[in-house]
């Protein structure tokens, strides 16, 4: 009799432990349009001098970047002022020149790797790699204080590395202002920075070793402003909240929108593709790579997990819990695979004989 409590007991304790493990449901959030911006890098048609001017002689024939939009796109407000930027190459490294208009021009972080962005300021990111992981990023303000740091990933993947003393070698810029910083008693045009950085410092991080890109490589990069609503008090700029808003906050204006909210999220980033053509030769057209498509149908499945195990307290084992009917078109489904521990997981996707992969650090191989 005690052997048949035994089985029953053990029998009710199975059944109780099924019953827990058994996944919630979830709606998950929808997929976001894809639509990052595009670049054409040209290479440079004549010397850059780093003075942070754009002179008509070397930049004229470098195209603009789309002006920067709110972080969030058309779900946020349209910057009041407007900012723009341009890039080129040569066989030493990219070349960056960014263009901002300010009527109040203001900054007092003097020292390096500050924390730039409690003030105005302008930032870059760069993932060689674009595999959201091992991005590079840098912030200058107008009196040209520099932070440049170096990221294993991004925050939302921790636990992740980020080094603030990791530096860009060679690494050359400077600003130029319109106006005068600081002083409220004027209304002030705009600044602007130019800045270069070696193709040695880029590519040290990437998974792929280059002297310099190829024929059209193209690399992950997205520009943020840093912007702070200001008022004058006693005679100097003072941080205020947005309308609407008890307390001071910057708005973020980007060249890449990105729907999560923060500029950390490498896959939302703009597409740069090299050519070795000279700016304003000719027109070279931005070639879209098919691979990015699928890429972003894993990536999706990857918000997924983070919505599963936020809902269930583990990954998903099962593709069929992340509903991937809702992302791939049904003939491709099956070609999914994922294989799940209780701390890590792996999926899988055949396309143009490779295999993808996404794991749950967002790493995408």
């Amino acid at each position: 009799m005690k052997h048949i409590s035994l089985i029953a007991l053990s029998a009710c304790i199975s059944c109780t432990l099924a019953g827990a493990q058994q996944s919630k449901e979830i709606s998950y959030k929808k997929p976001g349009v894809y639509n990052p911006p595009t670049y054409v890098c040209y290479k440079l048609p004549a010397p850059i001098t780093i003075d942070g001017k754009l002179s008509p002689g070397e930049w004229d024939a470098i195209p603009w970047t789309s002006d920067f939009v709110d972080m969030l796109g058309d779900k946020g407000p349209a910057p009041y002022l407007q900012t723009r930027a341009k890039m080129a190459h040569d066989d030493n490294g990219i070349y960056f020149g960014v263009w901002m208009e300010e009527t109040n021009i203001w900054a007092t972080y003097t020292n390096h790797d500050a924390s730039l962005y409690q003030e105005n300021a302008f930032e870059f990111f760069i993932d060689p790699s674009n595999n959201t992981h091992n991005y590079l990023e840098y912030e200058i303000n107008a009196l040209g204080t520099e932070w440049d740091l170096f990221l294993t990933k991004p925050y939302r993947d921790a636990p992740m590395i980020t080094l603030s003393d990791w530096e860009f070698l060679g690494m050359k810029s400077a600003v130029h202002l319109e106006g005068t910083i600081n002083n409220p008693n004027d209304i002030d045009k705009f600044w602007s920075v130019e800045i270069f950085v070696p193709w040695k410092s880029i590519y040290q991080v990437a998974s792929q070793r280059r002297q310099k890109p190829l024929e059209g490589d193209q690399m992950r990069i997205d520009f943020q402003r840093v912007e702070w609503p200001l008022e004058v008090q006693d005679g100097k700029y003072v941080k205020v909240p947005k309308p609407g808003e008890q307390r001071p906050s910057s708005y973020f204006w980007l060249w890449a929108p990105i729907e999560s909210g923060s500029s950390h999220a490498p896959e939302y980033w703009g597409y740069v593709q090299f050519t070795s053509k000279v700016a304003g030769t000719e027109v070279v057209p931005f070639t879209k790579n098919p691979e990015e498509d699928a890429r972003w149908m894993l990536r999706n499945l990857y918000f997924r997990q983070s919505e599963y195990k936020r809902a269930n307290g583990t990954y998903a084992s099962s593709i069929a819990d992340l509903k991937p009917e809702e992302i791939f078109p049904a003939g491709q489904i099956k070609a999914l695979t994922l294989h799940t521990t209780p701390s890590f997981y792996e999926i899988t996707f055949p396309f143009n004989n490779k295999i993808l992969h996404i794991s749950q650090d967002g790493l995408i191989w």
